[in-house]
């Protein structure tokens, strides 16, 4: 179980992220055409994995638009932007905000990945979201870098996931 803060006041979550050189854990999410994809779908790829609790918020629609930004520049790299938000609710948030280079997935069908990733919020108003957190994977789905914001209420430090990323051959 992790700690983390909504606003000052102590959240826990199911769990930890997955450690740094670990084989990151499959999912099964939603995309916004319904599709579902796991891991799988982007092995030799780099992943970044940009979990918020919901593109409604300020902070997560934030950092939806800084990976958006950044993307264009991340060669061979896929970013998943993770929420429970349903994918009707993240296509239309792409389009209102013209954001092309990230992939929204859903936890429409599986709540698995919010435990297994140990993002799932246990308490709280937000019980049940995604703590805010990036992950960056390597191309054959190790961990490269994790980032549990303390603050799920702030943004995380995009300086050292981008430089993980960067720094993958």
């Amino acid at each position: 179980m992790t700690t983390v803060t909504l606003r000052g006041t102590p959240v826990h979550t199911v769990g930890s992220l997955p450690p740094v050189g670990t084989q990151a854990p499959d999912f099964r999410l939603t995309r916004g055409d319904l599709s579902d994809v796991s891991l799988k779908d982007f092995a030799g790829r780099k992943v970044v994995l940009n979990i918020t609790p919901s593109l409604d918020t300020g902070v997560c629609a934030a950092t939806a638009r800084r990976f958006d930004k950044e993307a264009t520049d991340l060669q061979d790299t896929v970013v998943l932007h993770v929420t429970n938000d349903l994918p009707f609710a993240q296509a239309r948030f792409c389009q209102a905000e013209g954001l092309t280079n990230v992939t929204t997935l859903s936890q429409l069908r599986d709540r698995d990945f919010g435990r297994a990733w140990g993002v799932e919020i246990l308490d709280g108003p937000m019980a049940g979201l995604l703590s805010r957190a990036l992950v960056v994977l390597d191309r054959d789905g190790k961990v490269a870098y994790a980032q549990q914001v303390p603050e799920i209420a702030q943004e995380p430090d995009y300086g050292p996931a981008l430089k993980a990323v960067r720094a993958l051959l």
